[in-house]
């Protein structure tokens, strides 16, 4: 009886214990549900400039991000990098056109610059963003965010280099196009790296 009893009590504590890591697990899948990532991707791109853009941009990648500011923060990092690269392909095409007036063909030069020391200052914000060991969260993520905010300074600077009316035309019209996506993406990604610095404030 002694043992029949032991093997009872052993019984009802595995199934207690097999109980309690199911409810967890299905707690946690609860967490996080697909519902609750994307409204976490509306939730944040609601605190943007383009809440709207940047929804149709991040909605897509909700089940990846989990809901996870960290994650938001180095995914959109990761975008604007890419579109930075793809902005400076296009504009170094357009810098190859035949027929471009002086003017066109210096401030290209110029936004082309800028556009390379935005990719530069993304890529150390990426690697930055992974680092762990070294400088306090709160250094890093202040280096971080001076380097977003010197690669969206660049893309108003490429803009600028295009103000002036005489310059109206096919090639201002795609630097803007261009320069506009880059300077979208970046402005997203400078409020989701200011919120997660703010997680741990």
């Amino acid at each position: 009886m002694a043992i029949s009893s032991y093997f009872s009590i052993a019984f009802i504590l595995i199934l207690i214990l097999f109980t309690t890591h199911l409810n967890l697990c299905l707690a946690a899948r609860k967490i996080h549900s697909p519902e609750t990532d994307t409204e976490f991707i509306k939730t944040s791109c609601g605190a943007t400039t383009g809440p709207d853009l940047c929804f149709t941009t991040f909605s897509s990648y909700a089940s990846e991000i989990q809901a996870n500011p960290k994650i938001l923060a180095s995914k959109s990092l990761s975008l604007t990098l890419n579109t930075s690269r793809s902005a400076s392909k296009t504009l170094t095409k357009l810098s190859k056109r035949q027929g471009l007036k002086p003017r066109e063909a210096a401030a290209l030069k110029d936004c082309l610059e800028e556009i390379s020391d935005s990719v530069d200052e993304l890529k150390r914000s990426i690697g930055e963003m992974d680092e762990t060991a070294g400088k306090s969260f709160a250094f890093r993520m202040s280096d971080i965010e001076t380097w977003v905010s010197a690669a969206l300074t660049n893309e108003d600077t490429c803009m600028d280099d295009f103000s002036e009316k005489a310059m109206d035309g096919d090639v201002k019209a795609t630097v803007r196009r261009v320069i506009e996506k880059v300077a979208h993406m970046t402005s997203f990604t400078l409020t989701f790296v200011n919120r997660y610095a703010g997680t741990k404030n």
